[in-house]
């Protein structure tokens, strides 16, 4: 099974460089790189998530997809999962096992209009402030923050830029995570039910936004559960009892 994830605002393939180590070996997790960070720096950054979905797509049907595979994206790479998931079947790519969405609302009632015009440096560093992602120590240095902030703002700039479009709901089950002290609301976590067609799953675990790292082991044990049912449901079954 191949887990593609991609990273939210600010982030790049690193954010899940861990999840190897952390999830079983039957699950090939794939990072997706995003344009202007990591190994693609020296590509421009993106502000237009369309765009972006549309090379991410391209890239892809490039590889073997013919073999399972389930996508996974938190808070900015929720929306560019969902998306990517709409556009590879509109290539003709099978579908995916599960689509996996974390610390993000859903499309249809997200509000990202704080971000449709450029952050400053000193708005940027209070959304990481707010956030509470970034260590003060990184915050402090202006040699980090000066390779991060022009990363962080054209992030903000394609959230902003963000356009819902309704279509026919997944044909794949989807699953959302969020943290119970995430700003996040529960209902608009809940309303990710209307974009499937198919089964629908929603666990809370403790922490702020960026529970994906403080409960990183209790988040990928529910991903691996979560697999385990799509690639052997019989397993699960059993391993469930009477």
């Amino acid at each position: 099974m191949r887990l593609i994830c991609l990273p939210y605002a600010g982030g790049s393939a690193m954010v899940y460089a861990r999840w190897r180590r952390g999830l079983p070996s039957w699950i090939e997790v794939l990072p997706l790189e995003l344009p202007g960070r990591g190994a693609r720096m020296d590509e421009p950054l993106q502000t237009d998530a369309t765009a972006l979905v549309d090379q991410l797509a391209s890239e892809l049907i490039g590889t073997p997809l013919a073999e399972p595979y389930v996508l996974f994206g938190h808070s900015l790479g929720g929306l560019l999962a969902f998306e990517l998931a709409h556009r590879l079947l509109a290539l003709g790519a099978p579908r995916p096992q599960m689509l996996l969405v974390s610390g993000t609302e859903a499309p249809a009632v997200r509000d990202g209009s704080r971000w449709r015009e450029p952050l400053g440096d000193a708005a940027l560093r209070e959304e990481l402030l707010r956030l509470n992602g970034t260590p003060p120590e990184a915050l402090q240095s202006m040699e980090i923050m000066r390779g991060t902030l022009p990363i962080l703002r054209a992030d903000f700039l394609m959230c902003g830029n963000y356009v819902y479009r309704r279509r026919r709901p997944l044909p794949c089950p989807l699953h959302v995570f969020g943290g119970d002290l995430d700003e996040t609301r529960a209902e608009a976590l809940e309303a990710w039910r209307a974009e499937t067609s198919g089964t629908f799953g929603r666990d809370m675990l403790p922490g702020d936004h960026f529970f994906i790292h403080s409960q990183q082991a209790d988040l990928l044990k529910l991903v691996a559960a979560l697999l385990v049912r799509r690639a052997w449901p019989e397993l699960a079954v059993a391993r469930a009892g009477p």
